[in-house]
């Protein structure tokens, strides 16, 4: 006997936006509804939400979400309705704004060339100034330095790795930092925020080999602040981004209370990118889903 397969119910734009309008509507709003709906599209298929409600309801259903909703769920509906590049255009231009310059340095030096390029144009079209212009306005000294370099070109995407030029790097950071009386900050700034995702993991393999310590260990000894954060993030999203996510997820959460915004950051910025990864991450490093650790986290 063949199995009945139903396909999926197609996703109508128009009847998602005569949804959320009544979920606005009354006294008090819908919040279950509203999230049922957008916790459950995609950026093209909120884009088209968007539209049509404008086109309907003649408002911008933005402002309604912003005046209807409040607190936390706020801040995460309010950054999902734009797409990831967009989103981290926000994210960092309010953490720069606010000078939370660990967040800004996340969100930064966690993204691919090819994703900083897009989130550039999304910055300078949203806010009518250059990213290069506000990390230079709110950071300073050797972070200013990797950070600006790191999202100017030229920027290298390849897979493929010199293994000579690597083993020449690692050398290098071995001379500019363990091996010599004080640090020469700006070969680590030349390396880290010049070379592939690739090229940069293996020089961690090739320096390890080398040396018999690791160079995050290295990073750790010879920098500090701001600096030192940028450079572990760029390291550690070379090797395994998702493993890096996972644990700024359980930082966040463990411990007395929960810190929110560092929670809605991650988890809305990497829904649409690579959150199956953090998800596999997660439960092998910390033997619980990150389901699981978020409901029990956090309420509402």
């Amino acid at each position: 006997m063949s199995t009945l397969i139903v396909p999926p119910v197609p996703v109508s734009p128009r009847d998602d936006a005569i949804k959320l309008h009544r979920a606005f509507k009354g006294f008090g709003c819908d919040t279950a509804a509203v999230i049922e709906i957008l916790a459950h599209r995609d950026a093209a298929q909120r884009a088209l939400i968007q539209q049509e409600y404008g086109s309907m309801f003649s408002g911008d259903i933005l402002k309604r979400l912003a005046s209807e909703l409040s607190g936390d769920l706020e801040k995460a509906v309010m950054l999902w309705m734009h797409d990831p590049a967009g989103r981290d255009a926000i994210v960092t231009k309010n953490a720069l704004s606010i000078n939370n310059l660990k967040a800004a340095t996340e969100v930064i030096c966690s993204r691919t060339p090819s994703q900083i390029q897009t989130m550039k144009q999304h910055y300078y079209s949203r806010f009518g100034v250059h990213l290069e212009h506000d990390i230079g306005r709110h950071t300073s000294g050797d972070h200013k330095k990797l950070l600006l370099g790191y999202v100017s070109p030229p920027w290298n995407e390849s897979l493929e790795v010199d293994k000579l030029i690597a083993e020449s790097d690692a050398k290098a950071l071995y001379n500019a930092g363990v091996k010599r009386l004080g640090t020469d900050e700006n070969t680590f700034i030349q390396i880290f925020g010049e070379r592939s995702r690739a090229h940069l993991a293996y020089v961690a393999a090739a320096y390890y080999h080398m040396y018999g310590h690791s160079l995050k260990k290295a990073v750790k000894k010879e920098t500090s602040g701001n600096f030192e954060y940028g450079l572990l993030t760029l390291l550690k999203c070379s090797e395994n981004p998702g493993k890096y996510f996972a644990k700024i997820l359980h930082n966040a959460m463990k411990g007395l209370g929960t810190d929110d915004s560092t929670l809605i950051r991650v988890i809305v910025t990497r829904t649409e990118i690579d959150m199956q990864y953090i998800k596999a991450e997660y439960a092998k490093k910390y033997r619980k889903s990150l389901v699981d650790a978020v409901h029990s986290d956090t309420s509402g």
